[in-house]
């Protein structure tokens, strides 16, 4: 089995550019700037299948129901990861505490269910990894340990996209649509490729209609899961 090696402060996160600008030259946060107490709280997935989808993220990804809510239209499922013993074990206590500090939460997980949406096709929501209509990319989740997490996903049967120790640039989510159209050309860099191999992709149980072509990127890169080594849990 691939056992990862713990990556240096250098390769951990690649040197870069946003535009013209190093990464690193943002400007310092004033006291008094207006972002203050901003935070990236949720996120929302369209989803046709809730058992599907609730049976992946939390009896196999291990997140925990948050609140549900039906809209009427349509019912929101929030989820999230209980961070503490007392949580893990009372998940009432998990819900009432996280919902009394929901604006303030991090993290969260929302499951968007249009009701009727289950009765449309497979391929009926486009997963943003689909040539033309490519925008999302994947959902990244840090593990104590990623060769267990995916010996024991593979074990439920999740399709695993990249496996540990690969960085080919076939294992990269660029398309032959956007190389026929000069995009994402060019090979890996070595110092993302010692980062790459270290980080494994499983797939998402939304279903895609299939599509004819020949590259192999194109068939597999649904949405993902990314699968990385995090720290460890703090104490409690």
């Amino acid at each position: 089995m691939y056992q990862p090696t713990p990556p240096s402060t250098s390769t951990t996160v690649p040197d870069g550019k946003h535009g013209s600008h190093p990464v690193g030259d943002e400007a310092t946060i004033s006291p008094g700037d207006p972002t203050i107490g901003y935070k990236f709280n949720h996120m929302m997935l369209r989803i046709r299948d809730p058992a599907r989808s609730l049976h992946f993220y939390i009896d196999l990804m291990g997140m925990r129901t948050v609140f549900i809510k039906n809209a009427g239209p349509f019912t929101m499922y929030y989820l999230g990861y209980p961070q503490t013993t007392e949580h893990r074990t009372d998940l009432a206590k998990f819900r009432e505490e996280t919902v009394s500090m929901l604006p303030h939460t991090l993290g969260l997980f929302e499951l968007f269910h249009i009701h009727g949406s289950e009765n449309e096709p497979e391929g009926y929501y486009s997963t943003g990894n689909q040539p033309p209509n490519l925008g999302l990319g994947h959902l990244g989740f840090s593990v104590p340990d990623v060769p267990l997490a995916l010996e024991r996903l593979k074990a439920h049967g999740v399709e695993v996209i990249k496996d540990l120790g690969s960085a080919t640039r076939e294992d990269v989510p660029l398309s032959s649509w956007e190389a026929g159209r000069g995009i994402g050309l060019g090979d890996l860099t070595s110092a993302y490729k010692n980062v790459f191999e270290q980080i494994a992709f499983v797939k998402d149980p939304i279903q895609l209609l299939k599509i004819n072509c020949t590259a192999r990127m194109d068939i597999s890169w649904s949405l993902s899961l990314k699968i990385f080594k995090g720290y460890e849990s703090a104490p409690g």
